[in-house]
């Protein structure tokens, strides 16, 4: 079933205004809306790929003149050559990105993130590029634009960078802390997780990351091996088998050596009692200044 935006929406996820977007219509006929049967305006799929790919070339200095009067492969060949050729700073890689993911083009979306590593670097990359493109997929998600493929395909190829750069990172041999990262059951931030990794060794932290569906045996193990200092994990969803604060009292009374933080929904939503050695923070950042 195809997915229905009204205007509104698509101002919402290009950042061009209503206003322009009409003007755009009219003067020059680049975007056409389709009609209901009550002449209500609505567009599908390809007219928010177009109004993406106009505005990221009329923000890259083409007119919207010139773009009226350029074909559908002319418009293509330009976007590729904008996120591909290197470009100044202040091109927006992030529409850039998004066009590149709707299109599931791998050699597009890793010549656009290695344009901005280059430039700036990886850890601010995360937060100038890969972070705003995640919330602006975050609402294409909500939209309906956005297909499971799109977020399994860019999740996997950012997996396979960030692995990448943490082993280029070269092991603290004085670590300032040493922390347990970990996801209970039912738990799917291994992306988040692996972008916590990096940025805690980049503090000089010795990490063990031990992945999904750990077990409270497993991280009790982990732990007298280890002797973290933290323990960090998420908790978004309800547990399978038993309520969170009895999962909480748990770890605070079997681990009490250990600071154990925690983030996630289910500690807003719920009414949590913390242990001593319990802290909730609000994000990964928070997290990394924790230390």
């Amino acid at each position: 079933m195809a997915t229905v935006y009204s205007i509104k929406d698509l101002e919402k996820l290009s950042g061009i205004k209503a206003h322009t977007l009409r003007i755009w219509e009219k003067r020059y006929g680049i975007i056409k809306p389709k009609r209901t049967e009550t002449n209500i305006r609505y567009f599908l799929d390809d007219d928010l790929k177009e109004v993406l790919n106009i505005a990221l070339l009329n923000k890259n200095g083409i007119k919207i003149s010139k773009i009226a009067e350029m074909q559908k492969n002319e418009i293509a060949e330009a976007i590729k050559d904008i996120t591909v050729k290197a470009i100044p700073a202040e091109i927006n890689e992030i529409d850039a990105l998004a066009i590149a993911i709707l299109d599931l083009n791998e050699s597009m979306c890793r010549a656009i993130i290695n344009r901005v590593v280059t430039r700036i670097g990886f850890e601010q990359s995360i937060e100038e590029l890969i972070y705003p493109m995640l919330d602006k997929l975050g609402l294409m998600w909500i939209s309906g634009s956005l297909k499971r493929i799109h977020e399994t395909f860019i999740t996997a190829l950012l997996k396979n960078r960030v692995c990448s750069e943490i082993e280029n990172l070269e092991t603290p041999l004085n670590p300032r802390s040493k922390f347990i990262i970990y996801l209970p059951q039912k738990e799917d931030q291994e992306l988040s997780m692996l972008f916590l990794e990096y940025k805690l060794k980049l503090k000089n932290a010795s990490v063990i990351n031990l992945g999904v569906d750990i077990s409270v045996d497993d991280l009790r193990d982990a732990c007298v091996i280890f002797k973290p200092d933290h323990v960090f994990t998420f908790i978004n969803d309800s547990l399978k088998d038993e309520s969170l604060q009895s999962y909480i009292d748990f770890l605070s009374m079997h681990l009490p050596d250990v600071t154990h933080l925690f983030t996630g929904f289910q500690f807003i939503k719920q009414n949590i009692n913390l242990g001593p050695n319990c802290k909730f923070v609000e994000n990964l950042n928070a997290v990394e200044h924790y230390i």
